[in-house]
């Protein structure tokens, strides 16, 4: 069995699909094997799931931006991120945290936006990928609060966090268990985190909107897909199985290390969940000016 991963190998989600195929394949009684299949935003992955035979072989775990936020940033995709998926189950819902060099003369977004004001230039701010959920809470805060930045995407989160470090990135937005060690060894500083929530990974952490920085109250999910055609009764055990996979005790608490929830929604939950909140994403996404290049 082949479990698509679209991102680069080592990055958060890629870790967490690595871990969940080791616990998965003794469940079904078969290999499954990561594949991983980074580029575009993750739509090179996505296309292979999209263009593979529907019978239970092939399934992909990824992040919101493959079904939500690349229908508005691109005008061309090689699928339909709806039409083309078969939707097996909402895992998680997430946090992304903002980050800065260890040796940044703030600690909080109110001293970022002083700092950058300082600078008389543009704050140069990593994320991985255009397009990607942190590229949104990157040009939320340059619209909605001022702040001057130019958008630095990488092929992952490792490499914007080293060049942060090395001085070389002015701040990145990251996954909770990227940059966590680099904040406890005080290489990084954890200046806000994004969701409705604070993250269980690091509950020391402020939300945005704790700091009074409105607009990235909505949470980012990590979802499993089948391509569309699959039959239902081969969703609903990939289903149950991710479900009951997500909640053992070394998955969950991987998954709290990254700042993710554990959901495991039926397909029938996880569809209602996304028409409810893919609208209010793709609002904040076109009201971000973020765009494809």
């Amino acid at each position: 069995m082949r479990l698509v991963s679209p991102f680069n190998p080592g990055g958060a989600i890629d870790v967490l699909n690595r871990l969940i195929a080791e616990k998965l394949a003794p469940r079904l009684g078969q290999a499954v094997v990561v594949e991983a299949l980074p580029g575009a935003n993750t739509i090179t992955g996505a296309n292979a799931v999209a263009k593979a035979a529907p019978d239970g072989h092939t399934f992909m775990i990824t992040t919101m931006s493959t079904h939500v936020n690349n229908r508005v940033l691109f005008d061309k995709m090689p699928f339909d991120p709806v039409k083309d998926f078969t939707p097996i189950t909402m895992l998680s819902l997430g946090s992304v945290l903002l980050t800065a060099p260890g040796t940044a003369p703030f600690s909080d977004l109110k001293g970022l936006v002083a700092w950058a004001a300082a600078q008389k230039r543009p704050v140069n701010y990593g994320t991985w990928g255009i397009g990607s959920s942190a590229h949104v809470y990157g040009e939320i805060l340059k619209k909605e609060h001022g702040v001057d930045l130019n958008h630095v995407p990488y092929k992952g989160e490792i490499p914007a966090i080293m060049d942060v470090i090395g001085g070389t990135l002015d701040i990145t937005f990251a996954s909770p268990v990227g940059a966590k060690p680099q904040v406890a060894a005080g290489r990084l500083k954890a200046i806000a985190m994004a969701g409705p929530s604070r993250s269980a990974a690091m509950p020391d952490v402020p939300t945005f909107g704790e700091q009074g920085f409105k607009g990235f109250e909505l949470a980012v999910w990590v979802a499993a897909y089948a391509p569309a055609g699959t039959p239902a009764p081969i969703v609903e055990r990939l289903q149950r199985e991710l479900a009951a996979v997500i909640r053992l005790p070394d998955v969950s608490a991987r998954m709290a290390e990254q700042g993710q929830t554990p959901l495991g929604s039926t397909p029938a939950e996880f569809d209602a969940a996304f028409k409810a909140q893919a609208p209010r994403w793709e609002a904040l996404i076109r009201a971000s000016g973020a765009k494809a290049q």
